[in-house]
């Protein structure tokens, strides 16, 4: 039975017959016995998963709002009192808005799914020495596991075999391109423990075979794999709320008290004035109560909030940046820092060849055909490296076809000679024989040289030369290869790297890299502009990040740059004192990167973590908004990301950042619009209670809150973006959603428009009480009809605004013509307990609603010359 199961052990730093032995098994596999017992223990290689709420457990968390239990209060109260349409009306609100919270929740727990897709369904097995394809579910610690090029790798194993074996381990580590894997033990260093990407003698959970073969013992499966941790984390990570979720919800709780102190203020005061209480008095008091709780409670406003959101998602999504969760669309306005992975975010995920040294026609013909690339109906299949190489000689050789030659013979790449030699026939029928490995290796085994077309000898300066420019490249963060060859009159017998991997001919170097996107020089220089902070973080090579981090101008200096060792090495209060400081993390493992995110949101800031992999995918649950790739990007990714890129398009972030601030500002806008309205009945319907009046009842606030004021409000959230929003600093995530002065002007226009609303009502009322609380409906809702015009911009005055708000002009149309409808329409007016109104009076209201833009034009001026005194 496998020793010591509770014990974590650094199987790499072990021997293969130590292993064995720790996990009491042999080569020739487990016995079928064997297998059943450590399926009991360790069950099926599978990952865990969170159990998913209930539509029953959801509804009741979105009832749980405080607007909405006050809401529901209200109905009940209105129902006590057989005022059904009343009740009706409140309870449909209360349904569209659990209805819609309910959709919002679109970012369900995906994840671990997608993890447990990305194992292999079947894998080969060596088991009481027979080979057999079994369930990779089935697969138990100790199973000998034979690996073949495409292979996905089932579960974490230790290699007992390999031959020129090379593992894809992008979507683990963030390593760029294959990474060679032999039996040996890495040398660890100062390491207590190696970083995955240097455990050369391990293949993990999740990655794949993209050349040669060999096998493996497997070390651990399901939620004890690498990918098993990853797997924990995201199930142990806490789901945070967005800034704007948290400040809706404290504004909620204060608002709902508040209404409840008045409501309570006012009844008692209504009660007590008349000084004898009656069932009569008590019932008019309840229901004017309720209209003061109705109109102090913008119920539009969730449903506005869900739509400007839906509108900006809409906009986004055309420009290739898909949001997963609306509320986090304004996350990304205040965004200050972005935590990006370096593989397939700024660059392309795509070997090239960017350098070259030699005769490039033949060079590149002869890294073309010394590869093992497959040509096939979707293009061609193998090593990223290989397939760039063949790529590299389309684009040089005309009508290069690399399925025509005739390969005679090869002498595969192994990891201890670093090089490999293939043998094609010649149509004159000779051969030749091409080679490439390693600079060094190649080097050493040639003794001549092309140069201008003609072979010359390998001269001392020239070797000096080549070395050189190999280290320039190297320099220059380029994987460099070298290219020989030799001819043969006919193939030579018992082809052997010792035989003929002497006495070459150098043909040239070239020099390959994962290219820098394009695009991404200018989303940096953005970010700059905007105030973000850029921060790479990658499972590459410390001097490949250093380099590319250089190039975007991320860091000034190699003090910038911490690996994940020296990461490891630090306390989080060290790596808090530091982490403003730097720029670059390379060779990190996935808990590295939630630290680093970690330590940032600690700081105060808010982070947003860009990543394709599945290491990527904890840091980016923890991050304020986390950016999947949807081209390169694994599964996991996407579906624990708050946006997804289509493009994966470093650029559309930056564009993302830039709707995130248009979308907050409208949002700020449509609040101040919302509230602003809610201010002025509450002030028309207390003053008029004082005075004795009933001013509204409860319909005709509902029917002004959810539709005189929702349209416009939702127009707003059209609204294209100011000229200086992108040259800004984020905004500060502590700010109040009324900061900037938003707080006293909702209170001055709030006070205008009821004041106005009064003004109409007292006006109609000398007429007779319906014809006043007609005219009080009609004019508050033409005021903030007109005051949806104003705040098109907090600043700028109305005749000065550029562009063009069609949706808005709509709206306030749409607004409009439904207020007429329930004043001058038989029936609705009845059910709503107004009247229509004579055309001296309709002009009256629409006159003395029509000064809310005059007198806010008067206080955007003083605004602006108050701004320009501080300036």
């Amino acid at each position: 039975m496998m020793k010591g199961r509770e014990r974590l052990m650094n199987h790499d730093q072990q021997g293969v017959p130590e292993v064995l032995s720790e996990l009491g098994t042999r080569t020739s596999g487990l016995r079928p016995e064997e297998v059943a017992a450590r399926m009991q223990t360790y069950g099926a290689n599978a990952l865990a998963q969170n159990q998913k709420p209930s539509l029953k457990q959801k509804a009741l968390e979105q009832l749980k709002d405080p607007m909405i239990l006050v809401l529901a209060g209200a109905a009940a109260l209105s129902g006590a009192f057989q005022e059904w349409i009343d009740m009706a009306i409140i309870l449909v609100v209360v349904a569209v808005n659990t209805v819609l919270g309910i959709m919002q929740e679109q970012k369900a727990e995906k994840a671990l799914e997608a993890l447990k897709r990305m194992g292999a369904p079947y894998s080969r097995v060596r088991r009481g020495g027979d080979v057999m394809q079994i369930k990779s579910e089935e697969i138990v610690p100790g199973d000998i596991v034979i690996l073949e090029t495409g292979d996905a790798v089932p579960a974490d194993m230790r290699l007992t075999a390999s031959a020129s074996l090379r593992v894809e381990e992008a979507a683990l580590t963030g390593e760029s391109h294959p990474v060679d894997k032999n039996t040996e033990v890495p040398q660890a260093g100062n390491d207590t423990e190696l970083p995955l990407g240097n455990r050369t003698n391990m293949a993990y959970m999740g990655t794949s075979v993209t050349y040669g073969h060999g096998e493996g013992v497997v070390t651990a499966t399901g939620m004890r794999t690498e990918m098993g941790k990853i797997a924990g984390i995201l199930l142990n990570t806490k789901e945070e709320k967005t800034p704007l979720q948290k400040k809706l919800a404290a504004f909620s709780k204060l608002l709902s008290i508040m209404v409840l102190l008045i409501c309570a203020a006012i009844f008692i005061l209504s009660v007590f004035r008349s000084g004898s209480i009656t069932g009569k008095l008590v019932f008019d008091s309840l229901l004017t109560a309720i209209s003061l709780a109705v109109a102090a409670i913008p119920e539009g406003l969730v449903v506005v909030v869900t739509l400007v959101l839906s509108i900006g998602v809409t906009r986004m999504s055309a420009r290739n940046a898909i949001i997963r969760r609306m509320t986090a669309v304004e996350t990304l306005g205040c965004t200050q820092v972005i935590c990006t992975d370096k593989t397939g975010t700024l660059t392309e995920n795509k070997m090239t060849v960017a350098e070259t040294l030699g005769q490039e026609d033949i060079l590149a013909k002869a890294m073309a055909l010394c590869t093992t690339v497959l040509k096939t109906k979707e293009g061609y299949a193998g090593d990223p490296t290989e397939i760039a190489l063949v790529e590299y000689a389309g684009k040089i050789l005309r009508d290069f076809d690399y399925a025509v030659y005739e390969k005679a013979d090869e002498a595969p790449f192994d990891s201890g000679r670093k090089m490999m030699s293939v043998f094609y026939h010649t149509p004159s029928g000779t051969v030749t024989q091409y080679t490439k490995g390693a600079v060094d290796k190649v080097l050493l085994q040639c003794s001549r040289m092309l140069e201008n077309g003609k072979i010359v000898d390998l001269s001392q300066e020239r070797l000096e030369q080549i070395v050189e420019k190999n280290h320039e490249m190297a320099d220059n963060a380029l994987r460099v290869l070298a290219a020989a060859y030799q001819e043969y009159y006919e193939l030579p017998q018992n082809v052997s790297p010792e035989s003929v991997e002497t006495d070459m001919i150098f043909i040239g170097l070239a020099g390959m890299t994962d290219p820098i996107r394009p695009e991404v020089f200018d989303a940096m220089a953005n970010c700059t502009k905007a105030g973000i902070k850029p921060v790479m973080i990658t499972g590459d090579h410390r001097d490949t990040a250093v380099a590319i981090a250089r190039r975007l101008k991320i860091l000034d200096n190699d003090d910038q740059a911490l690996t994940g060792s020296q990461i490891a090495r630090m306390s989080d209060r060290e790596l808090d004192e530091n982490i403003s400081r730097i720029s670059v993390y390379a060779r990190v493992q996935p808990e590295h990167k939630v630290r680093i995110v970690s330590a940032w949101k600690r700081r105060g800031k808010i982070t947003a973590m860009t990543g394709d992999g599945v290491n990527d995918a904890p840091a980016m649950k923890v991050a304020d908004i986390g950016v999947g790739m949807g081209i390169t990007g694994t599964d996991v990714t996407k579906n624990v990301a708050d946006m997804v890129l289509a493009d994966d398009n470093f650029a559309s972030i930056i564009f993302a950042v830039q709707e995130g601030r248009r979308i907050y500002e409208n949002i700020r806008k449509a609040i101040q619009y919302l509230l602003s309205s809610n201010l002025a009945e509450i002030l028309a319907i207390l003053t008029a209670t004082i005075l004795g009046y009933t001013i509204f009842a409860p319909i005709h606030i509902l029917w002004i809150n959810l539709i005189t004021d929702t349209f416009p409000a939702i127009a707003l959230g059209r609204e294209e973006a100011e000229a200086d929003g992108m040259g800004k600093p984020p905004r500060n995530p502590a700010d109040s959603i009324f900061s900037d002065h938003l707080g006293t002007e909702v209170v001055a226009q709030g006070v205008i428009i009821g004041l106005l609303t009064l003004w109409s009502f007292l006006i109609g009322h000398a007429q007779g009480e319906l014809t006043g609380m007609t005219m009080a409906f009609f004019t508050l809702s033409m005021s903030e009809i007109f005051h949806s015009l104003n705040l098109r911009s907090r600043t700028q005055s109305l005749f000065k605004i550029k562009g063009h708000n069609q949706s808005l002009i709509d709206a306030m149309l749409a607004s409009f013509l439904l207020t007429l409808s329930v004043v001058y329409i038989p029936g609705f007016h009845e059910i709503f307990r107004l009247e229509p109104l004579s055309a001296v009076n309709f002009l009256s209201a629409l006159g003395i609603a029509f000064l809310i833009i005059p007198l806010t034009e008067l206080t955007k001026l003083l605004k602006r010359r108050t701004q320009k005194k501080k300036t």
